[in-house]
């Protein structure tokens, strides 16, 4: 019986490109059976991160402590706005912005950052933004240490609300592992993307509702509506609902979850074309890296 010239040809990358969800399911796949991997990567990446350091490890916990104290000079000082319990307020926005941002640098760097290996071994290049982004959520927890303790001097603000968190930070680790793996695959091939990523994520920063609440810009309903397109304006929004709640209410009330769900079905669309892309960018990694 003969053999179809179809059959007889090998799934390969030529075949992989026609074909974006079989190179999809090869990006899952590597992610899945490489589980150990990314652990292992996770530890290395939370041994090196501040391993220099005198007080090590309890940075974590203090760096966003310090990063609140600044912006707090900033708002309540400088500007002298009023915010009631205006640390909190801070807090519960600039500790997920310093995962997120923490998210894309790390990743963004994956690849060119490890050269050496690339060149020597052989395994799936996908799961080493996905540690990074990985080591981000383990710097977030520490964060949340943190936060923990502004419940001292704010008690009426806990509230069950708080047990929503997990939610919200789920749908904003898959749009930051979707923009991390895109970052990976581009900076290997345009080196300046990093220098750039500093800038526009600065610039993210203070178009995204960080050190002001959308609700305060109702007096300004075209910059309000403009900033409401900012994917993570529904993130952070759904962080401070409830973890801080809001000026008129004291304690933590219900995120607006419609948003949220656009953002994460935008990002599932996100990560899927990002895993094509960096799959089908692959194979020319050691060869640039040489």
């Amino acid at each position: 019986m003969k053999t179809s010239p179809r059959a007889a040809v090998p799934a390969g990358p030529a075949t992989a490109r026609r074909r974006p969800f079989g190179t999809l399911r090869e990006g899952i796949h590597d992610l899945t059976s490489r589980v150990r991997l990314i652990r292992f990567l996770v530890g290395a990446e939370m041994k090196r991160t501040h391993a220099d350091t005198a007080i090590g490890t309890l940075w974590w916990i203090l760096d966003p402590v310090l990063q609140m104290l600044v912006y707090w000079v900033l708002v309540a000082v400088i500007f002298q706005r009023t915010t009631p319990d205006i640390l909190l307020f801070l807090m519960s926005a600039i500790l997920p912005w310093k995962w997120f941002a923490s998210t894309l640098s790390e990743a963004s760097t994956s690849i060119t950052s490890r050269q050496s290996l690339i060149r020597q071994l052989q395994f799936p290049k996908l799961v080493l933004p996905t540690a990074g982004a990985c080591a981000a959520v383990v710097s977030f927890a520490f964060g949340l240490v943190a936060l923990a303790g502004l419940y001292i001097l704010y008690p009426e603000r806990l509230s069950l609300w708080v047990l929503a968190l997990p939610a919200i930070a789920a749908v904003q680790f898959v749009f930051s592992l979707a923009l991390g793996i895109f970052l990976a695959a581009m900076n290997t091939f345009f080196r300046d993307v990093q220098n750039v990523l500093r800038h526009v994520v600065r610039l993210w920063f203070y178009m995204s509702p960080v050190l002001y609440s959308l609700d305060q810009l109702e007096e300004q309903p075209v910059a309000q509506n403009v900033l409401s397109l900012n994917p993570m304006a529904p993130i952070l929004d759904g962080y401070r609902r409830i973890l801080y709640g809001t000026e008129e209410s004291v304690g933590g009330v219900a995120p607006d979850w419609l948003p949220l769900l656009g953002v994460l079905g935008l990002s599932t669309i996100l990560l899927a074309l990002a895993i094509v892309a960096f799959k089908r960018a692959e194979p020319a990694f050691a060869r640039i890296l040489s």
